[in-house]
């Protein structure tokens, strides 16, 4: 029986998604806004894998831009 293969893209290198945790401490936040983010919304893209939230590293970093703010205003 063949086995499912995934794409092989050469230039997208999988980078390992972020934890909970490590989204936290990245963004300088108690674990508890993580959770709340996941739950109310807000806050990055999250993904449930199983009973773990996890984020894509891309998806930290455009939200991140998205709540930049202009210094003049």
């Amino acid at each position: 029986m063949p086995t499912a293969r995934l794409p092989q893209h050469p230039q997208a290198a999988r980078r390992k998604l972020a934890t909970a945790r490590e989204l936290a401490e990245y963004c300088g936040v108690p674990l508890a806004t993580v959770y709340q983010w996941s739950h109310r919304g807000g806050g990055p893209r999250m993904i449930k894998v199983g009973r773990h939230l996890r984020a894509r590293w891309e998806d930290v970093e455009r939200w991140l831009d998205e709540q930049t703010i202009d210094g003049a205003a």
